[in-house]
């Protein structure tokens, strides 16, 4: 069973695996390109941000942005390398769908670089469901990043 805690950014393991985001999504992205969040900027208090365990291992993590008071964009989606390639990244999904519901969102987006290293990502979001949309909130047309959205149902 996945349990979720919210705001665990103290927490040693998850401390890592934003790190780890953090430098990958960087290296990977072009300058000007990047949207990966650092640790303070999840801190922000429009993002809520959850790390799932199971069995007490770290999983993966999530955070979801308030774009407006129906709208949300989802940040930070990471698995840890241990739960790589398992169909966890759609558990990680599927519980931060859970959580926009909860808070009555209803249109998710996302950004996430175009680039080889991102396929992975952008497989995950076809796969749950997220077409591919024009640019939202702040972000502008660049060849280097993907846009996503999906309406979900309460």
């Amino acid at each position: 069973m996945i349990k979720s805690i919210e705001g665990n950014f103290e927490n040693p393991e998850v401390n890592e695996l934003l790190i780890k985001h953090f430098i990958e999504l960087r290296a990977a992205s072009p300058e000007g390109s990047a949207h990966v969040l650092d640790i303070p900027g999840l801190k922000d208090p429009t993002i809520k941000f959850w790390s799932l365990w199971e069995n007490d291992n770290l999983m993966g993590c999530g955070a979801l942005k308030f774009l407006d008071k129906e709208h949300g964009e989802f940040k930070s989606i990471r698995v840890h390398d241990k739960f790589r390639g398992q169909n966890n990244g759609i558990k990680v999904i599927n519980h931060l769908i859970g959580e926009a519901k909860k808070l009555k969102i209803k249109r998710l987006s996302i950004e996430t670089g175009a680039g080889k290293f991102f396929l992975p990502a952008r497989k995950l979001f076809d796969k749950c469901g997220f077409k591919v949309c024009e640019p939202f909130a702040h972000y502008k047309e660049d060849i280097n990043s993907m846009y996503y959205t999906k309406l979900i149902n309460e």
